[in-house]
């Protein structure tokens, strides 16, 4: 099943960018480039969603759209797609 939830990422003081999720309470990643830290965020989602499903049944947050994200200047948002196998052995 596909999820796709949006991440403002920002870059830091210490020159790094940071992912957070709006959505996804707790749900962060950070790397040294946007494209890696859209590769650790893909990963951070991942997990978050896959625990989510495991432990509450399958109820997850709606999600946000872009246009009511609260942004600043210089942010970046990007909609993170996640694909994560709910039947083992059952491809998708």
């Amino acid at each position: 099943m596909k999820f796709i939830y949006p991440a403002i990422i920002r870059k830091t003081q210490d020159g790094l960018f940071k992912a957070t999720f709006p959505d996804l309470a707790c749900c962060t990643a950070e790397g040294d480039t946007v494209e890696d830290t859209v590769d650790r965020a893909n990963e951070a989602a991942y997990d978050w969603i896959y625990l989510e499903l495991s432990e509450d049944g399958g109820h997850l947050p709606p999600v946000t759209d872009i246009s009511d994200l609260e942004t600043e200047e210089g942010d970046i948002v990007r909609n993170i797609c996640v694909n994560v196998r709910l039947t083992d052995g059952w491809d998708e």
